[in-house]
């Protein structure tokens, strides 16, 4: 890969921000009616579970945006 930089889109460019989108995607399974395992390993979850929880996070995000650039 052309200067070394890793090519992965799960990387996030601000570390500190890991707290908060967990938070989030603990919100939007609650929200969406589904149980994240205890030990936080997804691996066992169904893809349209994990997608949905994915899908409000992302609709969340985009509404965060939204406002601030709206100035709210």
């Amino acid at each position: 890969m052309a200067n070394g930089q890793n090519s992965s889109s799960n990387t996030l460019l601000v570390p500190q921000a890991t707290a908060g989108l967990n938070q989030l995607k603990y919100e939007a399974a609650q929200e969406l009616g589904i149980a994240i395992p205890q030990d936080g390993y997804q691996g066992n979850m169904t893809t349209k579970d994990n997608g949905s929880i994915g899908g409000n996070i992302t609709r969340r995000l985009v509404q965060i945006a939204e406002q601030q650039l709206a100035g709210k």
